[in-house]
């Protein structure tokens, strides 16, 4: 006597188990993929910085000791491409971890958290501060240290 034929496919109890499977692995990974997200627009903000920094110091070297201070301060720089092409963005993630810091750095008491640049163009070579350049935020990174700390 001949077996009946034999099914193929799965069950509906292996498919819900993969189903869960996969469930679980999204729980997982798409929090972490949005943290990569912030972290990675922190780290763009921290190196553009960096470069406005640079261009600043190079900008104090060649005037002989002084930092700009014209109203648009930072598009001086800009002037010519000599010492950056343009102003590059402050893009603070999207996500802002409103733990506060304390920091003993002046410039967190100017700071307004509407994101963009600070610039301290006093214009006085005696001021305390004097051509400093920080994030304009006064909330901590995901790091919870503060923006003025960079």
């Amino acid at each position: 006597m001949k077996k009946s034929k034999m099914t193929k496919g799965f069950t509906l109890i292996e498919l819900m188990i993969v189903v869960a499977i996969i469930g679980i692995l999204a729980a997982i990974a798409i929090p972490q993929f949005a943290n990569l997200v912030g972290k990675s627009q922190e780290g763009r903000t921290k190196a553009n910085l960096g470069s406005i920094r640079s261009a600043l110091s190079i900008y104090y070297g060649d005037t002989e000791g002084w930092y700009p201070t014209e109203g648009a301060a930072l598009t001086s720089l800009t002037t010519a491409g000599r010492y950056l092409v343009t102003v590059p963005n402050a893009d603070l993630p999207k996500t802002i971890n409103n733990v506060g810091h304390s920091s003993v750095n002046s410039i967190v008491n100017t700071l307004a958290d509407s994101a963009g640049w600070f610039y301290n163009n006093s214009g006085n070579s005696g001021a305390t501060g004097w051509g400093a350049v920080a994030v304009n935020c006064s909330h901590a990174d995901l790091r919870s240290q503060g923006w003025t700390s960079f």
